[in-house]
């Protein structure tokens, strides 16, 4: 992963911060609201996750191996798998 990379990013004006715990667990993340779908499931807002989805595509085009995902109370993560 390139340096430039490893910092903190701003995509569609969501505000995403690097973190690297360890080696094997490295990921962007960013909160938004708490939303719910038509099932009562928490979901996360739909704009902070088209973000995730951009950014996902982002590293993915520059070689990273990554995925986005969301976890409860409006946390999405996009996690950095190293090949």
């Amino acid at each position: 992963m390139k340096e430039w990379m490893k910092q903190d990013t701003r995509i569609n004006g969501w505000d995403f911060e690097y973190v690297e715990n360890d080696y094997d667990d490295k990921f962007y993340q960013c909160r938004g609201e708490v939303m719910y779908d038509d099932d009562h499931d928490e979901m996360p807002e739909p704009s902070l996750w088209e973000a995730a989805i951009k950014l996902e595509d982002e590293l993915t085009k520059a070689g990273v191996k990554c995925e986005a995902n969301h976890s409860e109370k409006g946390w999405v993560e996009v996690t950095i798998y190293d090949k």
